[in-house]
């Protein structure tokens, strides 16, 4: 099971100025306004040799006039649920309030340890105030200034005693993560069951069985890399309880994590708008992707149908259209395993190093030979080519007048260097630099 750790508390004690330090990051919005974070964010936080992961809650609040009031309390809940150890933080300078109380009385149902966080401690003077804290009836009551860090280290070793040594020595780093992404049922966990040859996920033909992304090793044919099933991702409107709401963060969470996504299409309905959302946010994060248009064996066809369904899918996609496209049928296990030997080839292809020299020799021959339009009676030269170390192909263009070269010249190319250096199922970033 994940380490998971919630943090929790009533509006403006600190609980994203915590998250920010946990997480050596600066995901959560901090503000003196109250309620400012609305929705939970995800964190990797490591101490020590342990890797957990924190979630960032909106201000628990009651009776107040804020109309989400309801729903931030109703997330706060399901993360106290999910959560493996829960921090109740509370604020030092003004002691313990009646929705201190209020919340106090909703973790204590959780049975989950609980470490009351009492912030801004800031100096030796304001220890004294302490022992009011003991009031909300837990144990384990730590002060801490978020701001500085004054009292984390005590905090963090108590947090992670909670977390067996081998959590994280299980799946060794550096190997490839691919997610199965798609709508709910387009046949992801019958893949993954397929993969492996074992009942690793539940399938049943309701939509929205697997709620939890669950990770999985393969190591067969000469590969290994982590391979995450996920719940299905549906369109915000069609998401009717805060169980599934939470599964569909998760999703996104584990398309984060990943190298590629394998993003499923179902065959019989064909590309629709929530796939193209789907490609569009690996494509914004920068992933791999391998499409699998799946249930194959359930589409009537001739010698054509699967080039006009693949330029179709293509066209609804453009201008995002680097990306293989194969036709699966899990229940008939067809192409399954070209699929995964694609998802390897793509992940090879996203962290490909091109020598300096082999990219000027040539792609400065082809500028050469198609240069970029004069704009306004100047001409712009490029001179020389690099690849800088980046999470996804990415290469700076040094010319003479960055600022004149159009959008349809960097297609040509992005065209150019796919044509030239197969990097199929990538998306490339161009920079143009002044030389």
């Amino acid at each position: 099971m994940a380490n998971i750790v919630a943090i929790t508390g009533r509006p403006n004690v600190g609980k994203s100025t915590l998250f920010n330090r946990l997480t050596e990051s600066r995901k959560a919005i901090m503000d003196n306004e109250s309620g400012v974070t609305r929705d939970r964010h995800y964190g990797q936080a490591q101490w020590g040799n342990k890797v957990f992961t924190v979630v960032d809650t909106g201000g628990y609040v009651y009776g107040s006039n804020d109309v989400f009031e309801t729903a931030i309390r109703q997330q706060v809940e399901i993360a106290i649920e999910e959560a493996s150890v829960i921090l109740f933080m509370v604020d030092l300078q003004t002691g313990v309030t009646d929705l201190d109380k209020d919340l106090a009385n909703v973790i204590r149902k959780s049975k989950k340890p609980v470490y009351v966080v009492v912030n801004k401690a800031d100096t030796p003077a304001t220890m004294n105030y302490i022992g009011e804290f003991y009031s909300l009836g837990f144990d384990n009551v730590y002060p801490i200034s978020a701001i500085n860090g004054a009292g984390t280290g005590d905090l963090l070793d108590a947090i992670t005693a909670h977390f067996p040594e081998e959590s994280h020595q299980e799946i060794p780093e550096g190997l490839p993560r691919f997610a199965i992404l798609g709508r709910p049922n387009v046949g992801k966990s019958s893949f993954l069951n397929a993969l492996l040859g074992q009942q690793r996920s539940i399938v049943t033909d309701i939509a929205g069985t697997t709620r939890d992304s669950i990770d999985s090793r393969y190591r067969l044919f000469g590969m290994d890399f982590i391979i995450t099933d996920t719940a299905g991702l549906r369109k915000k409107s069609r998401i009717k309880n805060h169980i599934e709401f939470y599964s569909v963060l998760r999703s996104i969470r584990a398309l984060q994590d990943s190298d590629v996504c394998i993003i499923m299409i179902d065959a019989t309905s064909g590309i629709e708008s929530q796939d193209v959302n789907i490609v569009s946010l690996a494509h914004r994060y920068y992933k791999g992707i391998v499409l699998m248009v799946n249930k194959w064996d359930l589409v009537e066809k001739d010698s054509h149908t699967a080039k006009r369904m693949a330029d179709e899918i293509r066209a609804r996609l453009a201008p995002i259209d680097y990306m293989p496209i194969l036709f699966t049928s899990v229940i008939n296990k067809q192409r399954i395993f070209q699929t995964i030997e694609k998802a390897v080839q793509v992940y090879q292809n996203k962290f490909k190093k091109i020598p300096t020299s082999q990219l000027n020799q040539v792609l400065l021959k082809e500028i050469e030979n198609y240069p970029p339009p004069a704009i306004k009676g100047k001409f712009v030269r490029i001179k020389y080519i690099t690849q800088f170390p980046a999470q996804c192909p990415t290469f700076a263009f040094y010319c003479n007048l960055p600022q004149y070269i159009q959008e349809p010249y960097q297609r040509f190319l992005e065209n150019k260097m796919r044509q030239h250096f197969n990097l199929e199922g990538v998306p490339i970033r161009l920079f143009f630099r002044e030389k």
